[in-house]
């Protein structure tokens, strides 16, 4: 299982990216909204300057008609077609999958985003979606089980032999990311603030400690022992 770090944070990324566990970048409107006063297309360019692996970028002319998304992620994928996924959410109306369908056939790469059930999930990797984001939390919040969509979502894609990956987002503590993982997610997308507790438990601490006195223990006996004997 990947680890793809959630935000449009610069200074995040540098933070962690010398760790060695991110292997890409999800963004949305609100992560970027988090970055007041930025320019769009430079800070997704510097971005991809410091992360060798995939940039989900979302469209975000949502109210518009399906020749406007297009050509919005047009734009976007134009800029970095290898590296850039073009986030297009699972609307109701089946808008989504009519773009996801034809970005597909267009050699676009997707990320179908806002799913929260198996069913969108299946319909997502039938119209070819590079990936496919359940949103953990926000479905249990809606009252239903995350990881049991997770487990089905990923049974589903791999006995119906679909390319399409399962990206695993809102994550709100670092317990959720273990629980996805162990579901099936093949993509853990964590905020920069999830992240950097994963490394810490208390007593992990406690040890370091203990065996670090342990050395300067042993390093003071062996000099006693070196006058003694000289």
């Amino acid at each position: 299982m990947e680890i793809f770090l959630d935000t449009a944070s610069v200074k995040e990324i540098r933070e962690v990216l010398p760790w060695g566990v991110i292997k890409g970048i999800t963004t949305n409107q609100k992560i970027f909204l988090n970055e007041k006063g930025i320019d769009f297309r430079s800070r997704v360019f510097e971005i991809l300057s410091l992360v060798d692996g995939p940039l989900s970028v979302e469209l975000t002319k949502t109210a518009e008609r399906d020749e406007e998304l297009i050509a919005e992620a047009d734009e976007y994928s134009s800029w970095n077609p290898e590296r850039i996924i073009i986030k297009v959410p699972m609307f109701g109306d089946g808008k989504g999958l009519r773009i996801v369908e034809t970005l597909t056939s267009r050699g676009i790469k997707t990320n179908m985003t806002c799913l929260m059930t198996t069913n969108q999930v299946l319909l997502a990797a039938n119209v070819g979606a590079t990936y496919a984001s359940i949103f953990f939390n926000r479905i249990k919040d809606h009252g239903l089980d995350p990881a049991k969509i997770v487990l089905e979502s990923r049974r589903i894609i791999e006995q119906g032999g679909f390319p399409t990956k399962l990206i695993v987002g809102s994550i709100r503590k670092p317990e959720d990311v273990t629980e996805a993982a162990l579901a099936g997610a093949h993509i853990v997308t964590v905020p920069y603030k999830i992240l950097v507790q994963m490394p810490f438990h208390p007593k992990t601490e406690e040890t370091i400690t203990e065996f670090d006195r342990c050395w300067e223990e042993f390093k003071r006996a062996r000099n006693e022992t070196k006058v003694l004997t000289s």
